[in-house]
């Protein structure tokens, strides 16, 4: 059995460049400490080109063994002025089915 989880992320650019989003690296547990690494190019299919004060939103999931999970991980950004490539963290957020909260 799975759990399927939905989540919704909001980057914006708060730089004075313009950057864009070129990969991602994602970090999913479950409950029964079973590890999945998600890797790949841009986020749902696109490598969105933010300008500065420009957000990109966009509506992703995963499937866990367990009612309750965490996630974390970082995005792969590119500088457009200076070519410089720089990593955007995630804080780990947690995955929980509402019908398992007390």
């Amino acid at each position: 059995m799975y759990f399927a989880f939905g989540y919704r992320i909001t980057i914006e650019n708060q730089s004075k460049d313009s950057v864009q989003l070129t990969s991602r690296f994602w970090e999913i547990k479950d409950a029964l400490n079973n590890t999945e690494i998600v890797e790949g190019e841009g986020v749902i299919g696109k490598k969105p080109v933010l300008k500065p004060g420009e957000s990109h939103t966009y509506n992703s999931g995963c499937l866990l063994n367990s009612p309750f999970g965490a996630m974390k991980g970082h995005y792969n950004m590119v500088n457009f002025t200076s070519t410089r490539k720089f990593q955007v963290m995630i804080p780990a957020f947690k995955l929980s089915t509402p019908f398992a909260l007390n």
